[in-house]
């Protein structure tokens, strides 16, 4: 056994700690930094090991893709076409393509993913300009989107021709399907095209309780990034052009940016037992749970100030000076807005109900 790790967050990034069956961290840790750092849920590696073995043909042509879009149809209606891919910023960047020729320009939220969290994937990898559009809660409107909606015609500017949704957003507020349908009724009345980045899409149907269709399709939503990786999956996620006659070329622009997988089997199994019987929708609600116990504890706090509705797994929060940097010594969480002392607080589908009670003793402690 390796020498014991007294520090929290050093046994977290030093990966240091061994179990007796070669474990390098301590499974017992669990902190609220993001929904990324939590592991795989058991019925999906179930999932993968049940896939594994044999042989099925590659590159999506075997009997798991071909049941994925299956269910899709179910929650989405017939006529769309899905594409698994890797991860995240893969799905938005190959959706966004196949919406825009090469003068195309996307609208989106300053605080959107695309903007802030992906390196310039959309602009390098996808050749896309994109046009920013400050909020005061990560979401876009009709009239916001008017800022950037301009200049058709005018060939010193890129056109807007997309506007780019996150549903939750990156400030964890989430869209009704009434707002989704006003954003795109109003983009296509100007020749404009939407695409959801979903990434939450689970924790928005968790909270909305409506069917996926509801906000997504049936609102008017042309393509969609549908995340599986924040919800407990190993990795993956899913391009679904539920208007496929607005998206063009996906099955090419796919392996152009190396997004197609040799064994797509085991991309596509993970989203079967995710979908197949609720454990998406299980999942997402009780992450979410987990995130209204905490901001209720929080509100009740002196010197803790919520800044954000707290309408999917996450929450946001103002801290006295000093208090962040003093609790990370044992849990892990990142800021949000360093310069107004702003964090964020994440739950996961394996947040307990004691990891937030053992938290927020922690902060009434700090604040003592």
């Amino acid at each position: 056994m390796n020498e014991q790790v007294t520090s929290t967050t050093e046994a977290i990034h030093s990966g240091i700690q061994a179990s007796e069956a070669g474990q390098l961290h301590d499974p017992a840790i669990r902190g609220f930094a993001s929904d990324n750092y939590s592991g795989v849920h058991p019925e999906i590696l179930a999932a993968l090991a049940t896939a594994n073995g044999g042989h099925q043909v590659s590159y999506g042509e075997d009997v798991y893709t071909a049941r994925l879009q299956a269910i899709l149809e179910q929650q989405f209606g017939e006529g769309i076409e899905t594409f698994p891919v890797f991860n995240g910023t893969g799905a938005n960047v190959l959706a966004l393509q196949s919406l825009l020729p090469r003068w195309g320009a996307v609208i989106c939220a300053s605080t959107a993913h695309i903007n802030m969290d992906e390196n310039g994937a959309p602009e390098r990898v996808g050749g896309i300009k994109l046009l920013q559009v400050p909020t005061e809660d990560g979401k876009l409107t009709p009239e916001l989107i008017d800022r950037e909606a301009w200049g058709w015609g005018d060939e010193h500017r890129a056109q807007p021709l997309v506007v780019s949704i996150t549903q939750t957003t990156e400030l964890g507020t989430c869209y009704t399907p009434e707002e989704v349908r006003a954003i795109a009724e109003h983009a296509h009345s100007k020749g404009m095209k939407l695409h959801m980045d979903g990434a939450r899409l689970a924790n928005a149907a968790a909270h909305l309780d409506v069917p996926l269709r509801a906000f997504t399709r049936d609102a008017g939503v042309d393509i969609l990034s549908f995340g599986g990786t924040k919800n407990g999956l190993l990795f993956g996620e899913v391009v679904v052009a539920l208007n496929p006659e607005a998206a063009d070329g996906l099955k090419f622009l796919r392996k152009m940016n190396m997004q197609l997988a040799s064994k797509m089997r085991f991309i596509s199994a993970q989203f079967i037992a995710l979908l197949e019987d609720g454990l998406w929708l299980r999942s997402a609600a009780h992450a979410n749970a987990m995130a209204a116990r905490l901001r209720s504890a929080v509100e009740a706090i002196d010197g803790v100030e919520p800044t954000q509705a707290t309408q999917s797994n996450g929450v946001f929060a103002i801290l006295p000076e000093g208090v962040a940097d003093r609790l990370r010594r044992s849990f892990a969480f990142y800021d949000w807005d360093a310069a107004r002392r702003e964090v964020r607080w994440m739950c996961s589908f394996d947040t307990t109900e004691e990891d937030i009670d053992t938290f927020v003793a922690a902060i009434k402690q700090e604040l003592a």
